[in-house]
């Protein structure tokens, strides 16, 4: 990340306890995005898109629901983030924004890597090399994928809002496409 881009998001984190949750807290937030991300990240691969109802806005919901059932199963398993297998976790971009009817909202993008077994190809579509690394001993090799996937939290902070975020993208790249 870029010093400048840090100490933007960094600002956006002071505007949010200023004005919007005395309590926000990075470190708190990014827990509980990473943890969402290993379930809806689960929940995509068994394709149970129903159970993503209160997590997801409804026009993620509908990507989804064309996308997960063109994949093939190997990316379909792709999908799946154990929370012990995400590597890393950064956040992307932070946004504080009002619409027309002066309603408040924050996002950040959330930006994860994470390990997965899938029995994907050397090449995915797009002609993008997955990295790939290998545990164990020649007697017992474990190839792993190492994956990127991005998704967008959002919450309203207008008086009388659910204190709840809400998932507003996904991208899993070269495997939801």
């Amino acid at each position: 990340t870029s010093p400048f881009a840090w100490l933007r998001t960094r600002f956006y984190y002071l505007l949010i306890r200023l004005y919007f949750d005395q309590e926000f807290s990075i470190e708190e937030f990014t827990r509980g995005a990473k943890q969402a991300f290993s379930v809806v990240s689960k929940l995509l691969s068994q394709r149970k898109l129903d159970l993503l109802e209160e997590l997801v806005s409804a026009e993620v919901l509908q990507m989804l629901k064309e996308k997960i059932s063109l994949l093939p199963d190997s990316h379909r398993d792709a999908l799946a983030a154990d929370i012990d297998a995400i590597m890393y976790t950064t956040e992307g971009d932070v946004r504080i924004y009002y619409d027309d009817d002066g309603i408040k909202f924050v996002s950040i993008l959330m930006c994860f890597w994470y390990l997965n077994g899938a029995n994907l190809p050397d090449e995915v579509p797009g002609e993008a090399k997955v990295f790939q690394i290998v545990f164990g001993d020649e007697n017992t090799k474990e190839k792993k994928h190492l994956l990127t996937a991005n998704y967008e939290f959002q919450r309203e902070f207008t008086e009388g809002a659910k204190p709840d975020w809400t998932i507003t993208r996904i991208e899993h790249p070269r495997l939801l496409e």
